[in-house]
Formats: C-alpha cells, sequence, structure tokens
C-alpha cells in the first residue's frame, strides 16, 4: 500500500500531530507501507531534511489559515499515486485543498486512476474543549464559520475518521452538527519503544540541570501553554511545600507527627519544553521566581529536551506530571509510562481512563485542588508503592500503548474499508 500523509507542518518542536505522523509512519512502515508526507513547511526546514521518509515541503504558508498556492497543484499531479491518504489534524487550508482535490481527482487524471481512500485524522482538534473555553471565543467562532462551510463537509465525507481513544471519538460528536461520519474507528496511538538507559543520557540531561544530580524531582516535559495547566502545578507545588513547612513549626508538631513521612520530602520540580518565551512563558517563569523566593521552592527550567537529554529527564524522574485542561493523547505520558515512570494527570487528558484503571499513575480533576492532591498523593506513597505504581506504568505502555498493537489497527482500517 501506497500511503499520503497531509499535514499543515512537521516541526518537532511542536509535538502533537508531527510526532504523531512521525510515529505512525515509522509502524506503518515496518509492516510493508510505503509513506509520504506533503507539508506546508518551508523546504529548507531542518526537520525536513533529516526524515527518514520522503517529504514534499511546500511552504512557506501564508496567514493564519496557512494558505500555500502550490498545495493543490501538487495534489492534482501527485494524488493519484497513493491507494490512501490521511488527512492530519483540521481548521487550516491543508484540508480544504486536499478535499477540493479529491472531488476533481476523478476528471484530473490521465488514466483514470480511481480515488485514494480518504480518512481524516483529527488529533484531539474536535474536543469541545476548544469551543467553551473562555479564551478561545473569537476561534470558537472562527470554527464555527468553518464548520458550516468546510469541515463538516470534509469530516462526514471521509471514508473513516480515525481516534486516538475512546474518549476522543465520544468527545467529537458534542461541539458541531451536522456531524454524521461514515465510519468512526478508534486506531489507538502508539509511541515508540524508548532506548535502553544509559549514563550518558543521565549526564545529558544533568548538564542542562547540574542542581538536580541524586536528587528527585518530578518532570513536566511539554509545551508551556495556558492549557497545560503549568500555573496551577506551580501554585499547587508551592502550597504542599508551604503547608508541610507550617507542620515543621513547634505549635505545629503534633500534626507533623502525623503526617505520612514520605510527604515530608517534596521531589524538585522541572518544567521542561518550548514556550518560556512566550507571554504565557514568561509569566510562568516570573511566578515561579516568587515562589522560589516566598517558600523555597525548587522549581527548574531547562528548556526543551529532546535527545539523550530527554531520555535522561524521563529515566531519572520520579513521576511524569500533566495537569491538562486539555489532552488529545499525550505522547510524552505514554514515553514517560514506557520508561517505567507512573504518570500524575488530570481527567482532562483523554487516555486517563487506562491510567486509573491500571494503576500506573494517579488522577485527578484540572482545578488548583486537584494538581494539589496528585502532589499530595504521590508524596504520601512509600517506596515500595512507588515502585508498584512503576512496574505497572510499564506495563500499561506494553498493554495499550505499544506501537505494534497499534499499527495493526490502523492497517486494518485503511486496508478494510
Amino acid at each position: 500500500m501506497k500511503l499520503l500523509h497531509v499535514t499543515s507542518g512537521m516541526n518537532p518542536a511542536l509535538g502533537g500531530v508531527s510526532q504523531a505522523v512521525r510515529t505512525i509512519i515509522k509502524g506503518l512502515t515496518i509492516t510493508g507501507v510505503y509513506n509520504e508526507v506533503v507539508s506546508l513547511d518551508s523546504p529548507d526546514a531542518s526537520w525536513n531534511q533529516t526524515a527518514p521518509f520522503v517529504t514534499h515541503a511546500l511552504g512557506p504558508s501564508w496567514g493564519p489559515w496557512q494558505y500555500s498556492s502550490k498545495l493543490i497543484p501538487w495534489l492534482l499531479k501527485n494524488l493519484a499515486r497513493f491507494d490512501a491518504v490521511i488527512l492530519h489534524g483540521l481548521w487550516l487550508y491543508h484540508g480544504y485543498a486536499l478535499y477540493r482535490v479529491l472531488q476533481r481527482l476523478p476528471n484530473a487524471t490521465l488514466n483514470k486512476a480511481p480515488r485514494p481512500k480518504f480518512f481524516a485524522m483529527p488529533h484531539g482538534m474536535l474536543d469541545p474543549y476548544f469551543q467553551r473555553t473562555a479564551s478561545r471565543k473569537v476561534k470558537a467562532l472562527r470554527n464555527r464559520i468553518y464548520w458550516h462551510f468546510i469541515e463538516a463537509t470534509i469530516i462526514n465525507n471521509a471514508d473513516g475518521i480515525l481516534f486516538t481513544c475512546e474518549t476522543e471519538r465520544l468527545l467529537a460528536r458534542e461541539p458541531f452538527v451536522p456531524y454524521h461520519p461514515q465510519r468512526e474507528l478508534v486506531v489507538g496511538l502508539g509511541v515508540e519503544e524508548p532506548s535502553a538507559y544509559t549514563a550518558a543520557m543521565q549526564e545529558a540531561f544533568l548538564a542542562k540541570c547540574i542542581e538536580l544530580k541524586d536528587r528527585p524531582y518530578l518532570l513536566f516535559l511539554s509545551r508551556i501553554h495556558e492549557k497545560k495547566g503549568v500555573d496551577l502545578l506551580l501554585q499547587a507545588y508551592a502550597q504542599l511545600i508551604h503547608s508541610i513547612a507550617l507542620m515543621a513549626t513547634p505549635t505545629r508538631q503534633q500534626f507533623r507527627e502525623e503526617l505520612p513521612a514520605p510527604l515530608l520530602k517534596v521531589p524538585a520540580l522541572v518544567i521542561a519544553g518550548p514556550g518560556i518565551e512566550t507571554t504565557y512563558g514568561q509569566r510562568i517563569r516570573k511566578l515561579a521566581a516568587e515562589l522560589q523566593e516566598s517558600v523555597g521552592a525548587d522549581i527548574f527550567f531547562p528548556g526543551m529536551l529532546s535527545g539523550d537529554a530527554k531520555w535522561g529527564a524521563f529515566y531519572g524522574c520520579e513521576a511524569f506530571i500533566l495537569p491538562s485542561h486539555q489532552e488529545n493523547f499525550g505522547i510524552a505520558i505514554v514515553e514517560a509510562l514506557a520508561c517505567s515512570k507512573p504518570a500524575l494527570i488530570s481527567n482532562q487528558v483523554n487516555i486517563w481512563r487506562e491510567i486509573e484503571a491500571t494503576g500506573s499513575g494517579i488522577v485527578a480533576d484540572d482545578t488548583l485542588m486537584g494538581v494539589r492532591l496528585l502532589l499530595e498523593k504521590w508524596c504520601s506513597l512509600t517506596t515500595l508503592e512507588k515502585q508498584s505504581k512503576a512496574r505497572q506504568a510499564r506495563t500499561t505502555y506494553h498493554d495499550y500503548f505499544a506501537i505494534e498493537p497499534t499499527t495493526k489497527k490502523i492497517s486494518l482500517a485503511l486496508q478494510k474499508i
């Protein structure tokens, strides 16, 4: 089978869709599927030069809709070469262009080749969160207009809609009408097995956070964005430290003795990922500085981590934490599970049911109280209890999120229709 992936961009720094496309391609390639990617990246983008698959970068794109005059001509010329095409993501020009060409394809090819099967993979972009959150009122209105004129036609006429988990499938039914896709297919999203731990990984990470040598820490590794709940994480972390400090005073000695011993030792907190240079990121940096001064919170910002430094951060942490207000899948969560690290997440992460049911982490609300509960529950566990969750994390990765079973589901979906 020859498969084309159509996406707005493949910049690995943005994670999410671009990482998902890479993971899907790697798994499908092993099964004998031939993959190509067409994107609206600039042709000289470094990530396109090193990709282990054929890429066609037709950018740079223009404007918020990411328009490119090169995309439709390229699709008209090349789309008939493929047996199937997957549209990754919604709301941007690449989806409109692809559907326009699919409509014209029988009249645009000399050999009258059959139209390739057409699948759309929203990657969480139909989640009602994006229509309800107060900070997105303008974008929510824009999406309703786009849905009426463009996206509804794409979704409802695709041969199948591919979802990463059951929760995503159910949430996609809520925000827009008419919504009646021909087929809803939950195919999952496998995550590649990480390389085995090496001392070089630890050294690469400690080169960015030398103060953490021989110290326990919790790891947040994601985009520093308001959707991720970083502000709640910092506030809850500082509150926990402050409350424990109060218990240590002579007047609170009785209460202190009643606390579980592990709770008296709070790990450091690592906030890693891109976005610290944004307005929100600078607010977070300022808040962290204030909390460090007021309660002595140990918070570190190593920036975006990749390669050995990234895996060193995973392997070295006690647990991974991500209190997102919305998360379709959370590749970094699964990477943590693969490294035998429990996940402390909000119940707005769409794979929270799998985490909670298997005991491979802790789940709470995406509120200040909920995030503090995540921290308190984790710090209250004994060493044996933490080790048990770590073992279960690895098992959960193999049972639910390894790349092989997911690849089989995607292959079956592509070939069955």
